[in-house]
């Protein structure tokens, strides 16, 4: 039996996880002295690289005196806590890295809890110590003061602390003096991080993620808990309804470095990856063919937010995506569901129209992303929190906000969130930032990034996590600006925008094509109005000095994806290309809107 440790690395975005993983691969060897490589090698997708956060959790293994160090990277948001939940199953212990400067965050506290809740031990790595304004040993204690807050237990109370930059490459006991490697932090894993504790019995391996080759299909990854796995042994699949099914393992690999290796068996303990079964889902057993017994399934927290997701109708239907049908749509997010656990999508009384029910709006936000850079066309309604009735009364899911921001604009945030039914729990001075936490329905937080970031010059930073459903709070006022709609199709032109620069903020510039009903800008006033925006200048042949001024128009505003989802309302509509993101209402047609608008009141 190969001395084996299985450790998973938790953070919150942003506190240095995937590089200090690139730090421990470079100094295991895997590489060749001369071979290339780029940084952060485990965010190996496109979306995760710009966005600079981890999004699937990935497996690689280093080899460190004669050991196997299995270590499983993470995602530190709570709308990716899915991917989270399945993968601690894998780990014996976690590192938990924390900035030196900004101490555990509210995300940290999601993934941590479920960590500790699992048994994993802890080793604290306080990492950025060479900050300014850092304070390593306040935010060591206040590690304490987390883990004590989440039930941990005496032993997981007794972590071992390393401090040091990951960027820099060192770790070690104490962060005045500066070591020469990250060494300590792998010695540290040897000693503290138990071995897999291994029962006696037949085989047992639970499934909990999955990887996709065009060659063999589906692959299962998962950690034997017990027994030995062989290349071409008849196995039973226990699912999720009790149903046993015979399967034949075809291929064993196990992850070394950051490929994988294939072997004839696996033994307990250690990570592999299965090919030859198809019909499985992630939560599912591989056991014993005479005696299969079935592990518990993996729980996962409910989805708090939906959104309607439709084909796209408009005018410029087609013209840029290349998977448009209903069809398209529905095969591609019945493929997500497969590997994204907190994803849940239903059907609805339309052929055309699904309901995908998620995390959060980042959450939504990346698959829509995703689909979108595949070449789907698609439409999305504006985000809807889930209620639910408990003891016949309504409740809805409360948030956890957490807000640092400069000391001179923490009065804005603060009515900001007041109004949106947030309650201010705590309000303290870090370093030269006000640190404010609030209590707040999940209604509250759609739209109010946008707005604490224009009231704070864009200083605020903002985390939130769900914390629970309580009773109703009652209504929170909506955007209070309406919407200016384009009353014809065409290009716009300048000299239309100049002159209507009076009456909002446009989103267009001069020569887009629009269509009628597109939203094109935002209204100063609070209702709708619809705008000409494609009439030219009169030509004429007089020429005056005081009526041919020059047009000076202000710059469009322009919306991320996550911006524009929360920026839209009840009846409208963003339209998702692979090249363009344009807001539209829902009945295109002034007079149809006016009469839908009658119905519903």
């Amino acid at each position: 039996m190969q001395n084996i440790r299985n450790i998973a690395i938790i953070a919150h975005v942003d506190h240095g996880k995937t590089t200090l993983v690139d730090k421990i691969i470079h100094a295991s060897k895997i590489f060749r002295e001369n071979q290339q490589f780029d940084d952060l090698i485990l965010d190996n997708n496109d979306l995760e690289r710009e966005r600079g956060i981890t999004i699937l959790s990935k497996n690689v293994s280093v080899r460190y005196k004669d050991h196997k160090i299995n270590i499983i990277d993470t995602p530190g948001h709570a709308d990716f806590g899915g991917e989270v939940e399945r993968v601690l199953k894998m780990a014996d212990g976690v590192i938990l890295l924390v900035d030196a400067f900004e101490g555990p965050m509210p995300q940290t506290r999601f993934v941590l809890g479920k960590a500790l809740a699992l048994g994993l031990t802890p080793i604290v790595v306080v990492n950025k110590v060479d900050k300014e304004n850092c304070r390593p040993d306040e935010v060591q204690e206040s590690v304490f003061e987390l883990m004590f807050n989440l039930d941990a237990t005496e032993e997981q109370l007794e972590f071992q602390t390393l401090y040091g930059s990951a960027k820099n490459n060192w770790m070690g006991p104490d962060w005045k003096t500066q070591t020469d490697s990250i060494l300590p932090l792998l010695d540290a894993i040897l000693e503290y991080i138990p071995a897999p504790k291994i029962d006696e019995g037949t085989l047992q391996m639970q499934i909990t993620s999955l990887d996709y080759s065009n060659f063999v299909g589906r692959i299962a990854i998962g950690r034997v808990k017990r027994g030995t796995i062989k290349e071409g042994a008849q196995l039973t699949l226990c699912k999720a309804d009790g149903v046993f099914k015979k399967v034949k393992v075809k291929e064993l690999h196990v992850f070394e470095g950051l490929g994988k290796n294939k072997v004839s068996e696996v033994v307990a303990g250690d990570i592999c990856a299965v090919t030859g079964i198809d019909d499985f889902e992630i939560g599912d057993t591989l056991a014993d063919l005479e005696n299969p017994e079935a592990l518990p399934r993996i729980a996962i927290d409910e989805p708090t937010m939906n959104m309607l997701f439709t084909i796209n109708n408009s005018p410029f239907f087609g013209k840029e995506g290349k998977f448009v049908t209903s069809r398209h749509l529905r095969d591609r997010l019945m493929k997500e569901m497969e590997k994204n656990l907190a994803l849940r999508v239903e059907s609805t009384d339309s052929e055309d129209k699904f309901l995908v029910y998620g995390r959060g709006i980042l959450h939504l936000s990346v698959l829509i992303e995703t689909m979108r850079r595949e070449g789907y066309e698609l439409q999305v309604g504006q985000p809807q929190v889930i209620f639910k009735e408990i003891d016949g009364v309504k409740h809805e899911p409360i948030e956890v906000l957490v807000v640092d921001v400069p000391e001179t604009t923490a009065g804005k945030v603060i009515e900001l969130a007041t109004q949106r039914k947030g309650e201010l729990l705590v309000m303290e001075p870090k370093g030269d930032l006000q640190h404010l936490e609030f209590r707040i329905p999940s209604r509250g937080l759609i739209g109010l990034r946008n707005n604490v970031l224009t009231a704070t010059q864009g200083e605020a930073i903002m985390n939130h996590r769900f914390s629970a459903y309580e009773p109703f709070k009652g209504n929170i006022p909506e955007r209070n600006n309406g919407s200016l709609i384009s009353m014809e199709a065409g290009p716009c032109t300048a000299y239309a925008i100049d002159k209507l620069q009076d009456r909002g903020t446009f989103f267009i510039e001069p020569g887009d094509e629009l269509y009628t009903g597109q939203v094109i800008g935002e209204n100063s006033r609070d209702n709708d109005i619809v705008v000409n925006v494609q009439k030219g200048k009169k030509l004429t042949n007089m020429r005056a000095s005081g009526s041919d001024d020059n047009t000076r128009i202000a710059p469009p505003k322009k919306f991320s994806l996550e911006e524009a989802m929360e920026y839209i309302q009840k009846d409208e509509y963003l339209e998702i290309t692979p090249k363009s993101i344009r807001m539209r209402k829902i009945y295109l047609d002034e007079n149809e809107r006016a009469r839908m608008a009658k119905k519903e009141s």
